[in-house]
C-alpha cells in the first residue's frame, strides 16, 4: 500500500498563524485509513475543527513547534473534540500553557491557559505518522523550546516561527536570543536539503534554497 502525505494549512486567528492537519493518506483510499497529526492549533481554531468534522480524520496526536499563546489558544477547543488526543511540545515550555506570561498573551490583554502537554517532542525524536517517518529538530532562538518538525523523505519541514520567506523570527520576546535563534537557522535549517519545503508558523511557504539565496537576514 502506497502512503500520501498531504499537509492542509489553516490561517487562524488576529495573529494569522498558520495551523496544520498533516495527513498520511492510503492510496488508494479504500487500502487503508487515514492518520494525522494537528499542528499548533492556534487562536479560533474553528475552521480546522470544521476541516476535521467534515473529512471525518481523527487526528493521533497535537504537535506544538512552540508555547506562544497564538501557536497553543487553540489545544483545547482541539481536545474537546478529541477526548484523550496526546498533545506535544518541548519540555523546556510546558509550564508556559498555563502561564499567561510565558506564552505572551498577558501583554496582549487576552490571557491565554490550556491543558498542559502530556509529553514532549525533543531533539533527534523519531516519530511516524501512518507509516511515514518524522525527525524533531531543536531550533530555539525564538522561544527556548521551539522545535521543526522534519519529514525527510517527502522533503519538508514545519518550521514555526523559526524562519519565514525572506525573514526570521522575532528574537524580542522574553526567553528569546536572537545569537541562538541565527545558530538554529544557519547550523540546523540551512544544513537540509535546498528542495526542502518550509512551512512557517506565519506566511507563505518557501523553500530551504530560496531562503539560502534571498533571505537578507541570512547574509
Amino acid at each position: 500500500m502506497v502512503r500520501a502525505v498531504k499537509l492542509h494549512a489553516f490561517a487562524l486567528g488576529r495573529c494569522q498563524t498558520n495551523a496544520y492537519v498533516l495527513e498520511v493518506a492510503a492510496n488508494p483510499p479504500e487500502m487503508g485509513k487515514s492518520a494525522c497529526w494537528v499542528v499548533d492549533p492556534g487562536e479560533d481554531p474553528q475552521p480546522l475543527l470544521t476541516f476535521l468534522k467534515k473529512t471525518g480524520l481523527k487526528p493521533e496526536a497535537i504537535l506544538l513547534t512552540h508555547a506562544h499563546a497564538d501557536h497553543i489558544a487553540g489545544v483545547d477547543q482541539v481536545r474537546a473534540m478529541f477526548a484523550n488526543i496526546p498533545v506535544l511540545a518541548h519540555a523546556l515550555e510546558h509550564d508556559w500553557f498555563q502561564d499567561p506570561q510565558l506564552n505572551l498573551s498577558l501583554f496582549i490583554g487576552e490571557p491565554v491557559s490550556v491543558s498542559t502537554p502530556t509529553g514532549t517532542l525533543a531533539h533527534a525524536q523519531q516519530l511516524s505518522l501512518g507509516g511515514i517517518q518524522f525527525q524533531i529538530l531543536a531550533t530555539p532562538g525564538h522561544s527556548p523550546g521551539s522545535v521543526t518538525l522534519h519529514c525527510p523523505s517527502e522533503k519538508f519541514a514545519i518550521v514555526g516561527d523559526t524562519l519565514f520567506q525572506n525573514s526570521i523570527g522575532r528574537s524580542d520576546f522574553p526567553g528569546s536570543d536572537p545569537h541562538v535563534l541565527l545558530h538554529s537557522i544557519n547550523a540546523v535549517l540551512m544544513k537540509l536539503p535546498g528542495d526542502t519545503a518550509v512551512h512557517p508558523g506565519h506566511g507563505p511557504s518557501t523553500t530551504i534554497e530560496v531562503e539560502r539565496r534571498n533571505n537578507p537576514f541570512l547574509r
